[in-house]
């Protein structure tokens, strides 16, 4: 029998023309070569609180993607995620025009100290009155390590070891620097802070030493909600121990159940309970009033796709140099110290089925490596419910083939039938992202790792 599970969405953008389906910044509707505009972010942003998405959820690199035929040509040529611009620094434009829409940023730590970045992370959650949240990435493009001064990225492992601390330190000053009650603001007596509330972290480990304090007094959620991606069996670990949301990709129900039931184990052996994280998979969905409407909508962004940009995609992805390959070659598993997942997802995630590369760079043409849901408002209304039932994902990341038509059309036309069928909220219920996702209050649950962070 169908559950009743409310369907929550996120979308997923990228402070650039073209995110996941390369090629299609050509199309006339195409809003998204205006993506160093501010217009364009508060559009989005007022969009998606109409349509009561929980978050904006904006990703991004720090390296060109140059693995396809060892040159970042046919990535420049195609635009495919450059240029980019820093995704935070358009989050405080888009709170001051919204009351209850989140915002997860992308923010990959393994080319920055975590001091500057606990500072930065706190200010835009008091901005935001506590509606910020973190996508916990390591990085996976040696592009990016290259031009931050290393010869190549660190290990696929190691990242994750890295991370381990970074977070260590990040938990010590978001949750123990500085107590709620150490900035005075009533006005009385001659101090502002009491020094004996505020106090030094004392971190010396391998990587970081940070004796002194945060230099911010707490804000509404202290740490920001934590959003990660890694599917891989480290990942899962990490995510386990630290994820709040976790953003999946995979092109079939085989793939996300996979990936979904990995995850909520990991979660238990963690000791945490599976109310404590919400799992959300990437999809597109072209929706329109009429089936023959979606898919007329569906030829027309067709003539628009750039394969070679989506190899160069997929290779930067996955590590692999897809240009050695023929079309009609099988894509088979490698280790290596890129993004593991993406390259899982179309080999040994799913026994059922094999992708040839022509198949795999045909697929990630429009939507990435989620699947793509088209139909009228009904049709894909049960597309969504059977996926969400048959995975156990708690929603959908919903990315875009032209912005902002796509989300546009879910907001208008899909969210009325999901709501209609009960499977949609009707209101927000108001305060803070983490609040709004769990219910349980600002901060994070007991449970979670960072209370173990001892200063």
């Amino acid at each position: 029998m169908t559950s009743r599970t409310p369907i929550r969405f996120n979308a997923f953008s990228m402070n650039a023309a073209s995110h996941q389906s390369p090629g299609l910044w050509r199309h006339p509707l195409n809003r998204s070569q205006h993506h160093n505009r501010l217009p364009y972010w508060l559009e989005l942003a007022h969009l998606l609180e109409r349509g009561l998405f929980d978050a904006l959820f904006i990703a991004d690199v720090l390296g060109v993607y140059d693995v396809y035929q060892g040159s970042p040509d046919a990535a420049v040529r195609g635009g495919v995620q450059v240029p980019v611009n820093d995704p935070l620094l358009i989050v405080p434009a888009m709170a001051a025009v919204t009351r209850h829409l989140g915002f997860g940023v992308t923010f990959s730590l393994t080319y920055e100290h975590p001091y500057p970045f606990a500072r930065r992370m706190s200010t835009l959650d008091h901005l935001t009155d506590g509606r910020v949240g973190w996508n916990i990435v390591t990085g996976y493009l040696d592009s990016a390590a290259r031009n931050l001064g290393l010869g190549r990225q660190l290990g696929h492992d190691q990242r994750y070891e890295l991370a381990e601390e970074y977070l260590q330190v990040l938990y010590k000053l978001w949750e123990r620097s500085w107590q709620d009650d150490a900035v005075n603001r009533s006005g009385a007596g001659t101090s502002y802070i009491d020094p004996s509330k505020v106090h030094p972290i004392g971190h010396h480990g391998e990587h970081y030493q940070v004796p002194g304090i945060h230099l911010c007094e707490p804000s509404p959620q202290r740490t920001p909600v934590l959003f990660q991606a890694g599917a891989s069996p480290r990942g899962q670990a990490f995510a386990a121990r630290h994820a709040e949301c976790v953003f999946i990709s995979g092109p079939t129900q085989t793939v996300l159940k996979g990936l979904v039931a990995g995850l909520r184990q990991a979660l238990r052996d963690a000791g945490r309970q599976p109310e404590e994280q919400l799992i959300y998979a990437q999809a597109l969905i072209i929706v329109a009033p009429s089936r023959a409407a979606a898919e007329a909508k569906l030829a027309d962004y067709r003539r628009y796709v750039d394969v070679e940009a989506a190899l160069a995609l997929l290779s930067g992805w996955t590590g692999i140099d897809l240009s050695n390959l023929r079309g009609d070659q099988v894509i088979e598993y490698l280790e290596n110290d890129a993004g593991r997942t993406a390259l899982a997802s179309f080999t040994r995630s799913d026994p059922n089925r094999q992708w040839t590369v022509a198949e795999a760079a045909e697929f990630v043409c429009l939507g990435g490596r989620g699947p793509v849901l088209l139909g009228s408002p009904g049709e894909v209304a049960d597309q969504l419910e059977e996926w969400l039932d048959a995975t156990g994902i708690d929603g959908f990341n919903l990315t875009y083939a032209v912005a902002h038509e796509d989300l546009s059309a879910v907001v208008d036309l899909l969210v009325p039938e999901l709501q209609r069928r009960g499977r949609y909220r009707q209101a927000y219920e108001g305060g803070s992202l983490r609040q709004q996702l769990f219910g349980q209050g600002d901060r994070l649950a007991p449970r979670h790792a960072a209370h173990r962070a001892a200063i």
